[in-house]
């Protein structure tokens, strides 16, 4: 009855291991169609800018440029998107309440992003149980310290903002261009 149960375990851990590794192999393909759906309802959130917000856009000033992020080799290409996601997912899940948008739309889009970070939570998992050296691990950590550095930057404007439509306005123009490094990155991921 033991051994029985014990094969049974294994049997659950190989195919689990095996599942695992095609979907990460598959990884590129996921996150391809993940940008674009997110892209398609962050537009649909809202239709037009409006016209009263324009004379805020040039108070928000990030940083630094997202798509210029410095990211190097593939598996840190995977921790900065995933880095990059839940970042995104954190600040569509603050405050939206003065902003007026569609409220499928933001359901979908954050449902979208979640899905997807636990995708590629449990490929670095796979990826770091193969250990890595010291080397590998300070430059995981540099590359998460540099996208929540440009993040906090958006979180500090929504606050000092309060919130208002306009500024969450501006920060639906502006994580479109953090999809664009998703799309670099997300290349690297298929080499």
């Amino acid at each position: 009855m033991t051994a029985r149960c014990l094969l049974h375990v294994c049997l659950m851990l190989l195919f689990s291991t095996e599942i695992s590794a095609q979907l990460c192999t598959m990884l590129h393909f996921q996150q391809n169609k993940v940008n674009k759906e997110s892209l398609e309802l962050l537009q649909k959130m809202s239709r037009k800018f409006p016209s009263q917000c324009l004379n805020e856009r040039a108070a928000f000033k990030p940083t630094q440029d997202v798509v210029q992020l410095p990211v190097s080799q593939k598996e840190n290409a995977m921790v900065a998107i995933q880095e990059i996601l839940q970042e995104i997912f954190n600040i569509f899940s603050k405050n939206l309440t003065q902003s007026a948008w569609e409220e499928t739309s933001i359901v979908r889009f954050q449902n979208g992003l979640y899905l997807q970070i636990q995708r590629l939570e449990a490929c670095l998992r796979a990826h770091m149980e193969k250990g890595l050296t010291n080397v590998e691990i300070e430059d995981h950590q540099l590359t998460s310290r540099r996208v929540k550095q440009y993040f906090q930057g958006i979180d500090v404007f929504l606050k000092e903002k309060q919130y208002s439509l306009c500024a969450w306005e501006i920060i639906r123009m502006e994580i479109p261009r953090g999809f664009v490094l998703l799309d670099k990155l997300t290349r690297r991921l298929n080499n």
